[in-house]
């Protein structure tokens, strides 16, 4: 039923019918009730709200009369058709939500859309995934509430994957499951303020509450972390990167005790953390006793060289933090990233969050555990990797191909996207309103700058994910026409 729920007033000096009325024309007139919109019964709304059934055919009546609504026997009653210019809605209506804006669609359609969180759809194997749901569902269990920290079949799972794919070295136990990359680092970012040191207690309370210390982010890096750790009142210090990711000899000089940093592929820049880097790094966290947050950042997919042990599994001091997602393997839309504590700080989230609940859908977790419990996801990955390294040639052929030496290629030895330094003299700006114009989108980076004036101008990032081969062709011919 269409439910309606006006707010009347039965001390009010105006009959109850005419408030009714009043409410029902208001909301027809604005729009708020559309047009052919089928009404309660005289019955229903009278039950919904209380009130009697003649007050009801009174408001009814009178909007009859006047032409707002019609009866058509045996169907109902319905909102009557008016031309579009028939009303000219009140000064204040809708006035109530008069700070919001007007929802827009997420993106525009355009038919080569280069963007880098997009993924190969047609390749996800939907009918074993509806198999191994309808399977968990005959599991009367799955119908109650999970364990907090994530449903332990899942994380012995991720367990075993991390250490032979990763060589990432943990426990069942040290795993958080939760709700993507962001609202894991919310979550650590509650855990790092409980165990600070610089929080000692001797301070004001809200010196407490303004002095979390501060924490180091890769520039340019992940600006989706980076406003995580804003809004949870850290100071963030920017370190500029060099060929092997982070500048160290910088991130010595801060006085950070944390760095969040993305060593695999970094974001958006592409270069791969060396193994000699990655060793000076643990040793600089030990050094301010301090912690290293790794996001395993596209690490499933890599084109070029020998793969490299992760931040966590080469840690002897335990003082690495990992981060991981299903987003680019799997798919963005379940919302499901893992999080690795290291001791201290995984016995004070079972200390102090034991009221939190688990985020992340208990049905979806035990798909997830079965696709991989019955090797559905490796083979998965084997088959999405042997794909995307074919779109990635595909998208490095047809640069060189199209715009030859105009552009310079950035980091694409591995992930799902790379940059390209374009050399025509236009602003990063006309180069993307250009591709627009020619059915192509196409991404800026100067967002992921700290000062957006450090950009280097115009370098554009190119995700090939969510595109065929074919698709990848035309896109970069058109962009080439457009540009040159």
């Amino acid at each position: 039923m269409f439910e309606i729920t006006p707010n009347l007033n039965p001390n009010d000096q105006t009959p109850l019918y005419i408030q009714l009325y009043q409410y029902l024309l208001k909301e027809i007139e604005t729009g708020r009730i559309p047009q052919g919109t089928r009404l309660p019964s005289i019955r229903k709304l009278a039950d919904h709200l209380g009130i009697g059934k003649n007050t009801v055919d009174a408001a009814y009546q009178q909007l009859i009369a006047e032409g707002f609504i019609l009866s058509k026997p045996k169907s109902g009653l319905y909102v009557a058709e008016f031309d579009e210019q028939f009303f000219t809605p009140s000064q204040d209506s809708g006035s109530q939500f008069s700070c919001l804006e007007a929802v827009q669609p997420l993106e525009s359609n355009y038919p080569f859309d280069f963007r880098h969180g997009h993924i190969d759809k047609d390749h996800f194997p939907v009918t074993i995934w509806r198999k191994l749901t309808n399977q968990v569902l005959y599991d009367q269990a799955i119908f109650s509430y999970g364990d907090r920290q994530g449903e332990p079949e899942l994380r012995v799972e991720l367990a075993k994957y991390l250490y032979q794919s990763r060589g990432v070295s943990c426990l069942p136990e040290q795993i958080i499951i939760g709700g993507g990359i962001q609202q894991l680092l919310s979550l650590l970012c509650f855990i790092i303020k409980l165990e600070n040191p610089e929080c000692d207690g001797k301070k004001s309370g809200q010196q407490q509450l303004n002095h979390y210390g501060n924490v180091a982010v890769e520039n340019p890096g992940y600006d989706g972390a980076r406003e995580v750790f804003r809004q949870h009142g850290f100071s963030i210090i920017p370190i500029e990167l060099n060929t092997g990711g982070i500048d160290l000899k910088k991130l010595a000089k801060s006085n950070a005790r944390i760095v969040y940093v993305t060593p695999s592929h970094q974001f958006p820049m592409g270069m791969i953390m060396p193994i000699a880097n990655r060793m000076k790094l643990i040793q600089w966290a030990d050094r301010v006793d301090g912690y290293i947050i790794e996001d395993d950042y596209d690490s499933e997919f890599r084109y070029k060289g020998k793969p490299i042990p992760t931040l966590q599994g080469i840690d002897s001091f335990g003082k690495v933090i990992y981060l991981g997602t299903f987003s680019k393997a799997l798919l963005p839309s379940i919302r499901l990233a893992y999080m690795v504590l290291p001791e201290q700080l995984l016995k004070s989230f079972q200390t102090n969050f034991q009221s939190y609940e688990q985020p992340v859908s208990k049905i979806l977790q035990k798909t997830v555990a079965l696709f991989m419990q019955e090797g559905y996801w490796q083979k998965h990955l084997r088959r999405m990797r042997h794909i995307y390294q074919k779109k990635h040639e595909t998208l490095h052929q047809s640069i060189r191909k199209f715009m030859g030496e105009n552009v310079k290629i950035i980091g694409e030895e591995s992930g799902l996207h790379l940059l390209i330094e374009v050399k025509n003299g236009d602003t990063e700006d006309t180069l993307i309103e250009k591709a627009k114009s020619s059915g192509v989108k196409i991404y800026p980076t100067a967002k992921y700058w700290m000062n957006q004036n450090q950009a280097k101008d115009p370098l554009l990032l190119v995700g090939f994910g969510g595109l065929s081969e074919t698709e990848i062709t035309e896109g970069i011919r058109r962009l080439s026409e457009s540009w040159f």
